[in-house]
This record gives structure tokens, sequence and C-alpha cells, in this order.
């Protein structure tokens, strides 16, 4: 299933999801200037590589960070960035550009620890913005979950365009990423492949990164309303009544 656009329309510019992808592009096109052996050292230096946890932690978590904006290709690079635009702009707009940012490199640790978790020996580097994207598309599931999205669909040699509940069309993802982590459980993995327990880790630190803010702040801070009135726009737990906004500002290894 491939997003097209989601039924939400942001209120305020997403500033830091412009960023985000900004720094992506960045990154990726200068990857492209490299050489194979030019990349492959480049992967290796900034990619993040669970068994250096065990020899320099400094240097694991630099890498974790710098992995975030790394790309093992351009399907890889461009299906995250397609994602952060459809999903970053609303989650943006209602925790607020700073809290955004907090929740997205939250997340894209804590999908460095599950990948790392799950095999801490391993030499492969992954990269990529998906640990952290999943952590947006988890909080996306949590503040919005009856919001639409516009999806297209191939059935074997057919295909349709749907309007599905988020709900439905993220739990499918997560679903789909449950399954095909536990199936590459023990399998070889010494040319690379999908770090699915990075994508799992993400979306769940997502999910919970939201559940926090709210018990922390269940009135959502100060500040005017940035979830809009229209139908889908306003996070869950928000009541039609509310005016302030929630968590408004008051100011090639492993891809993932």
């Amino acid at each position: 299933m491939i997003p097209l656009r989601d039924t939400n329309h942001a209120s305020s510019r997403p500033i830091a999801t412009y960023a985000i992808l900004a720094v992506n592009a960045a990154v990726f096109l200068f990857q492209l200037t490299l050489d194979h052996r030019a990349e492959q050292a480049f992967i290796l230096e900034h990619g993040f590589v669970p068994r250096v946890v065990g020899i320099n932690q400094v240097h694991a978590l630099a890498s974790a960070l710098s992995s975030m904006f790394m790309h093992g290709g351009f399907m890889h690079f461009a299906s995250n960035m397609w994602f952060l635009h459809i999903f970053g702009d609303n989650v943006e707009d209602a925790l607020g550009s700073r809290r955004y940012l907090w929740a997205y490199f939250t997340c894209g640790f804590v999908a460095a620890a599950a990948q790392y978790a799950i095999n801490p020996s391993s030499a492969i580097p992954m990269v990529g913005a998906s640990g952290a994207i999943a952590g947006v598309l988890g909080a996306y599931l949590k503040l919005f979950p009856h919001a639409r999205v516009l999806t297209l669909i191939p059935i074997f040699v057919f295909i349709t365009v749907r309007e599905i509940p988020a709900v439905v069309f993220l739990a499918l993802w997560f679903g789909l990423q449950l399954l095909q982590g536990v199936g590459s459980l023990g399998a070889s993995v010494q040319g690379g492949g999908v770090a699915f327990f990075a994508h799992i880790g993400g979306f769940v630190a997502g999910i919970l990164f939201v559940i926090l803010w709210r018990w922390l702040d269940p009135d959502g801070g100060a500040g005017g309303d940035r979830g809009g009135g229209r139908v889908g726009t306003r996070p869950s737990w928000r009541k039609p009544s509310d005016e302030r906004g929630p968590f408004h500002d008051r100011s090639s290894g492993f891809d993932a």
C-alpha cells in the first residue's frame, strides 16, 4: 500500500519536517557524488554498527544520529521521505516543532537500540530514517486515529485507490513490520537487509511519546489552536471544547 495523502490539513507550516527533509536530501546527494568504495567507507564510518556499542559508546551514539540521515539507495530514500512528507506535518502541527524534533530523534535512537537488542554483535551498519519516521507514524496513530489516508492499493494486476482510516493503514503497516521482523529472526543477514526491529521500536516509541506528553500536559499547553476545526485534525484525546493546541511550543547495510 502506498499513501498518496491524508485528509488532515496542518494549520501551520511544518518547518521542522521541511528541515529534516532538506538535510536528508543533502546527505543523499552527497552520497551520490561518492564512488562505490568511498560510499561504503562513508556508510561504515557513519552508519550505526551494533557491536561498536560495546567498544566505543560515544561513537555508537554519534553514529546512531548520523545514520538517521543516510540511505542505501534511491528507493530507500524516496519512500522514507514520502512517508515523512505525508504524516510529519500533522504530527508537527499537533506537538509543536520543538517537541516534534524531540519525538523524532528520540524515536530514532530507540529504533537503533531496538536493532542493537536483537543482534548486539552485528558488524553490519544500519542506515536510514525509517526508525525515526516509524516514530512519526506511531505518533500519528495516537493523535489522529480517525483521519483517513488516500491509498494506492495494488491487487494482483489491478491497481485501485481507496480512502481508508489511518488506524487501519498504520495497523497494517506495523503488522507487516512485526511479521517480517519475526520471520527474519535466525536468518542470515551477511548481505544486509531491512532493519524491521528498528521500525518496530521506533513506532512503539512514537506512541509512548504521545501518551507521555498527554499525561504530563493534558490541557495541551498554552497558545492558539493548532489542531483546527476540521474533522480528523483534532488529536484523539482533545474534547471539541478545547481551546488550546496540543503540545504547543512556548517560544549498504541494514536499511532503517
